[in-house]
């Protein structure tokens, strides 16, 4: 038995559903960041017609002079890549005050670009990748020479070279798998060069900038493209119907990921008791992982929080999920417990560098004790296990406090 649940609509969602509307709006995308930037590249802000925002570029920096200027953007439909940081003279005035450079590129984008919002949407609906591919800078000193008439419509027909590096600004290149690409950067050849590079972007779940010549040559100037990966979101797997799975389904849900919760008992396993769950799973375990893996639904981004308390369930599942590159496998239980499922598992075959892998007892040292605060504790060794996270106090350490990557 599976059952989902929807998650709330985001700046994408926001934006397919105004163009169907009829109504163009204002994309506010970070394309690239420096030294302690608030937010990653990706990052959105969406401004409306009625002046309605959704998402975030900065957490609060920012926006209210990206604000004005997506209005400017609305009312013209001339795009503008913008840098906020510290090396700006307005820097502190416009509130970037935490330090940090961020480029952002602001765009119009109009009920024309329904086709490839469409696609990304049924892309995103069926659980598959996507990509975006928009042209957010072009050199005009490293222009190509005119190869002939510009079109009626301002722009360049795939394979010509542009008469002006501006009119390259905005163009989008829609890459969904399995299907041709929809809309083009201005030249066959770069559309090929971009296509290859963004699906492996994609692949990696990231977002991030490509730099070609005009033709798809492979230099450092030219045009410079950013790639919006959307990515299928990175999996939690919670295997115990308890208390404590019901807190740590919520905040895996809270952080993004799309999360699962499975247990072998039904009178325990019900969407009621898990609400913050986009899958509920009657199942053994050991047996939902193994489908799962031959099915390669589980990846190298996927974690993995064993609370089930019990060796029945737990030590034959541990000992599936840590023989695989998973992101993290933690397991709930005291020390004693903890001791006695690193002996069943040596014995079961398991090295020395799979067991060391395992977080148990699952959890930082917060000093928690209810389910909520235990789960805090699960979700920042996560969040460091990813990032590279010490989990000591900021207060103790120097240097940057956003780390690269």
């Amino acid at each position: 038995m599976t059952e989902r649940r929807q998650r709330v609509p985001d700046v994408f969602d926001e934006a397919h559903r105004r163009c169907r509307a009829g109504e163009p709006v204002a994309l506010a995308t970070v394309v690239a960041t420096w030294a302690s930037a608030p937010q990653p590249p990706g990052a959105t802000m969406l401004v409306a017609a009625d002046g309605t925002v959704t998402g975030s570029v900065s957490g609060g920096c920012v926006e209210a002079d990206l604000y004005e200027r997506a209005r400017r953007v609305l009312a013209t439909g001339a795009p503008e890549l913008i840098r906020y940081g510290i090396s700006d003279d307005d820097a502190y005035a416009v509130g970037l005050t935490c330090g940090g450079v961020l480029d952002v590129f602001v765009e119009r984008v109009d009920p024309g670009a329904l086709p490839g919002l469409d696609a990304v949407a049924a892309a995103r609906r069926a659980a598959q990748p996507a990509a975006v591919v928009t042209c957010v800078a072009a050199d005009a000193g490293n222009a190509p020479a005119d190869g002939g008439d510009a079109p009626a419509d301002g722009g360049d027909s795939p394979g010509t070279r542009p008469t002006d590096p501006a009119r390259r600004l905005g163009r989008r290149l829609v890459l969904t798998g399995g299907q041709s690409p929809i809309g083009s950067l201005g030249d066959d050849r770069l559309d090929d060069a971009a296509s290859a590079d963004a699906l492996g972007l994609l692949a990696a779940g990231h977002s991030g900038m490509l730099r070609y010549g005009y033709s798809g040559q492979r230099r450092g100037f030219g045009v410079s493209l950013f790639v919006t990966a959307y990515a299928t979101p990175p999996r939690m797997i919670v295997f115990g119907a308890i208390d404590f799975a019901a807190a740590v389904a919520r905040i895996g849900a809270f952080l993004g990921y799309r999360v699962t919760v499975c247990d072998a008992r039904p009178v325990f396993t019900t969407p009621r008791r898990f609400p913050e769950a986009d899958e509920v799973v009657v199942q053994w375990p050991h047996r939902y992982l193994r489908t799962e893996l031959d099915a390669g639904r589980v990846d190298e981004r996927t974690v993995v929080c064993v609370l089930t308390h019990d060796p029945r369930f737990d030590v034959p599942l541990l000992e599936l999920a840590l023989r695989h590159p998973l992101a993290y496998v933690g397991a709930m239980g005291s020390r004693r417990t903890h001791d006695d499922r690193l002996k069943l598992l040596g014995e079961a075959g398991l090295t020395e560098t799979q067991l060391a892998r395992l977080a148990s007892p699952i959890g930082l040292d917060l000093g928690g004790r209810t389910p909520e605060e235990t789960a805090v504790s699960v979700a920042a060794q996560i969040v460091a296990a990813r990032w590279g996270g010490t989990g000591r106090p900021l207060a103790a350490l120097d240097g940057p406090i956003h780390r690269p990557g």
